[in-house]
């Protein structure tokens, strides 16, 4: 028997149905974490990436809405302390676009940010602030509304300090020089997929490595890409096996060998002994699923995941310690 749109007993089963979804997202909120959590409160829902600043004790945050926050953490921190987000970055003139993936340039004592129009896919650019004062120091635009549509997600820093900025929309990579000039394009036939929907979100997480190459990963694929800048930018697919990189978003690594994935389940170790032309997932750690692990960092020697969604009012916020396991 159909029940009346608008009758009672309609009301009450939507009502138990979105009832579910609730109750379990918190009965997960309530439990004892697994393993060691920095919550922090900020004024926004959305936190894209995070990393460790260890130089001056913080964590360094991006906004969905625009702009950079730090959250510093005292030497006399007890854990279970819930922490404040401190707003350090809001540029007027780049309302109306998310920061999204950031790096630390320690040599040059700035942030690297990747900036986007994730809705409209019309404007992205990278912007670089001091890290003492949050001067801005350049801010260049890679992509405008003439152009195809792009998505600038996530950005690495090499030895010299060219950035290379990932493109998740059209699946390419930016390169600007130390001093925000535009450099080139990197584009190759492998970083995108045949089929158009797994190209729906394409390269995301991005690396350099101290012997002169990069690590990309297509988030959609999974695929993880060499690039070799001592090589004219030569494009490799890493040979992956041990287990699926599927819906892998940031990346961090751990040691030379060792790379940190996030993305459900909440981040793997991915390690390589050939200088990564092959490499294989060997431990997974899982995390607060329903916040969505978009990012990785390490403090302390101790790998910590950056979760999209805040919870709750006041927003509260998870930087989540990962323990790997087989």
């Amino acid at each position: 028997m159909a029940f009346p749109l608008c009758s009672t007993r309609t009301l009450l089963l939507f009502f138990l149905l979105s009832a579910i979804p609730v109750a379990f997202i918190i009965s997960l909120e309530l439990a004892n974490p697994a393993t060691h959590v920095f919550h922090y409160h900020s004024s926004g829902f959305f936190r894209e990436c995070a990393k460790w600043d260890d130089l001056n004790r913080r964590f360094l945050v991006s906004f969905m809405g625009g702009g950079v926050g730090e959250i510093r953490v005292p030497d006399d921190y007890s854990p279970g302390v819930v922490l404040k987000e401190v707003t350090l970055v809001k540029d007027i003139d780049l309302t109306g676009n998310a920061s999204l993936g950031i790096i630390v340039d320690r040599p040059r004592n700035r942030l690297l940010v990747a900036v986007s129009d994730v809705l409209g896919n019309k404007y992205n650019a990278l912007a670089a602030y001091d890290l003492n004062t949050w001067k801005r120091l350049f801010l260049t635009q890679l992509s405008g509304p003439g152009d195809e549509k792009a998505l600038a997600d996530d950005v690495a820093v090499d030895a010299e300090g060219t950035a290379y900025v990932t493109d998740a929309k059209a699946g390419k990579i930016w390169k600007v020089g130390k001093d925000g000039e535009f450099v080139s394009i990197i584009r190759n036939p492998l970083f995108n997929a045949k089929e158009w929907y797994k190209n729906l979100v394409a390269l995301n997480g991005i690396v350099y490595h101290p012997d002169g190459f990069l690590i990309v990963i297509h988030t959609v694929t999974g695929n993880l890409y060499k690039v070799d800048i001592t090589k004219g930018d030569e494009v490799k697919l890493i040979k992956v096996t041990g287990g699926s990189l599927f819906f892998g978003d940031g990346l961090e690594l751990l040691s030379p060998t060792e790379l940190v994935v996030a993305g459900n389940p909440s981040a793997r170790l991915v390690k390589s002994s050939d200088g990564w032309e092959t490499a294989s997932v060997v431990a997974t750690s899982k995390g607060p699923v329903h916040r969505l692990p978009t990012a990785a960092t390490v403090k302390d020697g101790k790998v910590y995941i950056n979760h999209l969604l805040g919870i709750g009012f006041p927003k509260k916020h998870a930087i989540v310690e990962a323990v790997f396991s087989t």
